[in-house]
């Protein structure tokens, strides 16, 4: 096995990025995008992130695949939300059970730490035990749930909220 490297999200990466986001779109529940992205479609997100501040987005590299990415976003759009951050993480289908997740959450973290950044969320379809245990993982707390709230692959999905506390 490879190592997998931690690192900064490039241009480049876009493909595979767009590639792995498709795949939950398509496959599953996971994201409630109905329609894949195209890679020209997925660039406004992209640039929405930077190497610092509050919107930063990392890549999982396995001899030089991409095969992971972990982001953060605004949570909306209302400026006294600023300080509270959406947290998104992917990991290519053949790469989920490595760990992967898990090195991606705590460099990101590592990343945010001193920034601006009081509150991070996750929100989480159900049921997805992988996800609700990285969450807990890292000490995100659940704070909400919301019941049928998601319509996709012909029926309603429940979703998990959970935060953290950064500071």
């Amino acid at each position: 096995m490879t190592e997998i490297r931690i690192r900064p999200a490039v241009i480049d990466d876009l493909p595979s990025l767009t590639a792995i986001y498709n795949h939950y779109v398509i496959h599953t529940p996971i994201t409630f995008d109905i329609e894949p992205y195209s890679v020209e479609r997925r660039m406004e997100w992209f640039h929405e992130h930077a190497a610092n501040g509050r919107y930063r987005l990392l890549v999982a590299e396995d001899a030089g695949a991409v095969v992971g990415y972990a982001c953060t976003g605004p949570f909306r759009a209302k400026q006294a939300y600023e300080t509270t951050v959406e947290t998104s993480i992917y990991c290519a289908p053949e790469a989920t059970g490595r760990g992967i997740g898990s090195r991606l959450y705590a460099a990101l973290f590592e990343a945010l730490a001193g920034e601006d950044v009081h509150r991070v969320l996750g929100g989480v379809t159900l049921p997805n035990a992988a996800s609700v245990a990285l969450h807990a993982r890292f000490d995100f707390v659940e704070v909400a749930r919301f019941n049928e709230n998601g319509r996709k692959l012909g029926r309603y999905w429940d979703v998990a909220w959970f935060e953290k506390r950064l500071e």
